[in-house]
């Protein structure tokens, strides 16, 4: 069987693939239809790029200047992995007339290195640190549809969305914590036709798994952490296993996580159930099933973890609290628990955008601004618009675009005047949920 996350099988004359590539993808741009010989896994990354309207025929956006990327960079989990990405991938780029990158989980890069020359022909396309190459904004690549797909791929000439970066091939494959499970970011090889090969794939993923292993090595002992935000089925990572909690579940989990002194039954049932009325017998079937999944991790009377779980909630907090919006906003994932009506869960998830959103505002910067305006939670967000467009300089030709869906939003909420919050339901839109685990 072909293996699909590869470009080409062997012997294909990569002349002639680009040639009916490039037709298929001028296809695909006029009417929206994918024909053979393209990818499943590139058709569907070419139509998730139409539909977040990436720029068939643009330059990715930079989205962190140099004094916010020398924070970001410092403060990533990936930073501690570069010796093995060096080790094994920077000889191979720098002598193969190729470029190493690594980003982080929303697709920004943070490391560009490899053949000084092919790194200034890269630069016309903004493939650069600090550039965002997710495929909301840069259209089908290696590393952002690696992340979409949470899967090594490889992606030839005309594959790309991008008209510009049509004349490159890259292969990448993501990075998770060893820990959590949560994925990183992804490491990436572009360059020349000739990395369409099954050996730059497996390369990359080998690279992958040796950085990965890095990073296990110097992490804490197994414990218990739960992750929450942007999804509506709990992970939780207890003693090495990784289960995907149901979403009654995940919110009975985080609520005793953010509780360890326990809470009574009929504590529980109110911060699940509200006011209302509830036989006590169903919460016991619920805590039962729970208790046959994580075993001794419960304990009853009162209903309590047996240990410390940490979430992923609690990071973002504690990185909001030593006023780090920046590394705050890059471990928020998306709403807590999305879906819950839950009252404790909506409490805690209304606090968390509350306290985050506050800290955006307040602090005034475009890049963070424009980074939350950009996801499917802030896309709708009316203040967060305003102040994007107060926030860029006066005579910015840049103002132009978040003026308009300010505009946009404004008439749609049937509201005029100056700047108004948009209604809180449209800050939680709905969005893609994490693959299953």
């Amino acid at each position: 069987m072909v293996n699909p996350w590869l470009a080409m099988e062997a012997g294909a004359d990569p002349v002639e693939r680009t040639r009916t590539v490039r037709r298929a993808h001028a296809a695909f741009l006029a009417d929206g239809t994918v024909a053979p010989p393209v990818r499943r896994v590139v058709a569907e990354s070419w139509r998730r790029s139409a539909h977040a309207r990436a720029a068939w025929d643009g330059v990715a956006p930079i989205e962190l200047d140099d004094a916010a990327l020398r924070a970001h960079r410092e403060s990533h989990p990936l930073a501690r992995a570069m010796p093995v990405f060096r080790d094994l991938l920077g000889s191979f780029a720098q002598d193969g007339a190729h470029l190493l990158a690594v980003c982080d989980q929303q697709g920004r890069l943070l490391w560009v290195e490899g053949h000084r020359g092919v790194r200034r022909s890269a630069e016309r396309m903004n493939f650069v640190v600090g550039a965002r190459w997710d495929e909301t904004h840069a259209g089908t690549n290696a590393p952002g549809t690696a992340l979409a797909a949470d899967h090594a791929v490889q992606i030839f000439a005309a594959e790309h969305y991008n008209r510009q970066v049509q004349r490159w091939t890259c292969a990448a494959a993501p990075l998770h914590d060893p820990r959590t499970g949560r994925l990183l970011g992804a490491v990436d090889i572009t360059g020349g036709d000739h990395l369409a090969s099954p050996h730059s794939l497996a390369l990359v993923q080998a690279t992958a798994r040796a950085a990965e292993a890095h990073l296990a090595a110097g992490a804490p002992e197994p414990g218990a952490c739960l992750s929450v935000l942007g999804r509506d089925e709990a992970l939780l990572v207890v003693d090495g296993r990784r289960l995907r909690l149901g979403r009654r579940h995940s919110e009975i989990v985080l609520l005793l996580a953010r509780h360890p002194a326990g809470l009574t039954g009929d504590q529980l049932a109110v911060q699940l159930y509200g006011e209302r009325e509830m036989r006590p017998v169903t919460l016991r079937a619920e805590l039962s099933r729970l208790r046959q999944l994580v075993g001794g991790l419960l304990h009853s009377r009162p209903y309590r973890l047996s240990r410390p779980v940490e979430t992923d909630l609690g990071t973002v907090e504690e990185r909001l609290a030593a006023g780090d919006p920046w590394s705050a906003l890059d471990g928020y994932d998306g709403p807590l628990l999305p879906s819950s009506e839950a009252p404790g869960v909506r409490r805690l998830r209304d606090a968390l955008t509350g306290r985050l959103r506050t800290a955006l505002l307040a602090g005034g910067d475009p890049g963070l601004l424009g980074a939350w305006s950009r996801t499917p939670w802030g896309e709708d967000d009316l203040e967060v618009w305003e102040a994007l467009v107060d926030a860029l300089p006066e005579r910015s030709p840049a103002r132009g675009a978040p003026r308009a869906t300010a505009d946009r939003l404004r008439a749609a909420y049937g509201l005029t005047g100056g700047a108004a919050q948009a209604p809180a339901a449209a800050r939680v839109a709905t969005f893609r949920q994490p693959p299953r685990s």
